[in-house]
C-alpha cells in the first residue's frame, strides 16, 4: 500500500488542574469551540473525536476522571504541525501549564491508520501506553520521532535507544 492509503491519527491527553466548570479553566473551555472550528476547516484535517457536546472533554480516558482526551485524524504530519503551531491553538498550547498538570509519561501519540478508519478511545489508550512502554516505534510515535506511513505491529520488547545517539 502507498502512503496515500494512510492518514495520521493523533491523540493527546491532559490532566486537569481544576474541574472544567471552574473559573480557573474558563478561558480554556471558552476557547474550545473556536479552536475546534479552526481545526475542522484546516487544510489536511480529516476527523476529530467528539461527543454530543461538540468536543471530547466528557469522554473518559485511561480510567482517570481528571484526564481529558483530544483525538483527530489528519492527512499527514505536515498538516497536523501546521495547525498545532499557528493561531489560537498555538496561543493555548503556550498556556497549557495554567490549566493542566505536567505528566511524567507520554501524553501524546501518533500512528498511521488506513484512509477512512476512525480510531476508538481504546485504540488511542493502547497507543499511548505502547509509546510509554517502548518509546517511539512505527506503532506509536511522536512528531519528534516519526515513521513513514504504513501498517505497523506492536513491539514485543522495549526499544533501546542507540547509545551513540544519546
Amino acid at each position: 500500500m502507498t502512503s496515500a492509503a494512510y492518514q495520521l491519527a493523533q491523540v493527546n491527553i491532559a490532566r486537569l488542574k481544576a474541574p472544567l466548570d471552574s473559573p480557573r479553566l474558563k478561558e480554556f473551555v471558552d476557547a474550545l469551540d473556536p479552536v475546534n472550528a479552526v481545526a475542522d476547516t484546516s487544510a489536511g484535517f480529516v476527523w476529530r473525536l467528539q461527543s454530543d457536546s461538540g468536543n471530547a472533554t466528557d469522554i473518559p480516558v485511561l480510567g482517570d476522571e481528571w484526564l481529558i482526551i483530544n483525538m483527530s485524524v489528519w492527512r499527514d504530519t505536515d498538516a497536523l504541525t501546521a495547525f498545532m503551531y499557528q493561531g489560537q491553538h498555538r496561543e493555548l498550547l503556550s498556556r497549557r501549564r495554567e490549566w493542566f498538570e505536567r505528566l511524567a509519561d507520554a501524553a501524546a501519540a501518533l500512528w498511521w491508520v488506513p484512509v477512512g478508519h476512525r480510531p476508538s478511545v481504546a485504540e488511542a489508550e493502547e497507543r499511548i501506553l505502547h509509546l510509554r512502554a517502548h518509546g517511539p516505534t512505527p506503532y506509536a510515535f511522536t512528531l519528534r520521532t516519526s515513521f513513514p506511513a504504513g501498517p505497523a505491529e506492536p513491539a514485543a520488547e522495549p526499544v533501546v535507544a542507540d547509545a551513540a545517539l544519546s
